[in-house]
């Protein structure tokens, strides 16, 4: 009976530390990898939201080798994934995706062309620059602030999204992109 009891009060201790761990688990699961959401929810988000985040679109497509690596280094980045969640709706966009998108009482679709095509939203928001992968930062009215196109590092990358998460770029002058970026510690918020 002694056995018993010793082997039931080991089992409970099991048991809360076992929902101890998840409980913590669930509270770093946002800063496990980034919140992306479809295009049609940023924009609804930002429409919606009382503080709204600006947007952070990835284009790419399924065949770029670019947009796998940058997937597999950059936006697997602990930091990176961080500052993306905490300052952006995040939106992955398939340059080639068939689906039409109502943006702004216009319908999007996709345009047949070459070998692939294109959709015409990802045409119309990277202004034609049609390259993968491309990155483009919208502030909430939808206005283009910056587009970056090619693979960028975590250690390069973090730097960028922090500026224009935090919208440092709307400081008298444009803000110091140069001075922020070089003395800019990896892992600050």
């Amino acid at each position: 009976m002694n056995n018993l009891k010793h082997w039931l009060a080991f089992a409970l201790l099991l048991t809360v530390f076992s929902c101890n761990a998840n409980s913590n688990e669930q509270a770093s699961s946002s800063d496990s990898a980034i919140q992306w959401m479809s295009f049609e929810e940023a924009v609804k988000r930002a429409e919606t939201d009382k503080n709204p985040k600006n947007i952070f679109i990835d284009f790419y497509t399924h065949w770029c080798g670019w947009c796998k690596v940058m997937d597999k280094q950059t936006f697997s980045d602990p930091n990176v994934i961080k500052l993306m969640n905490k300052y952006f709706y995040a939106v992955k966009f398939d340059a080639e995706s068939k689906e039409t998108i109502n943006f702004k009482g216009k319908d999007y679709g996709f345009v047949a062309s070459g070998r692939n095509g294109y959709h015409e939203l990802a045409a119309n928001i990277m202004q034609g620059q049609l390259s993968y992968p491309t990155f483009i930062f919208l502030n909430p009215k939808f206005e283009i602030i910056t587009p970056i196109s090619g693979f960028v590092k975590p250690e390069e990358f973090e730097p960028i999204v922090n500026f224009v998460g935090q919208n440092l770029f709307m400081k008298e002058g444009g803000g110091d992109w140069q001075g922020y970026k070089s003395s800019y510690v990896r892992g600050q918020k």
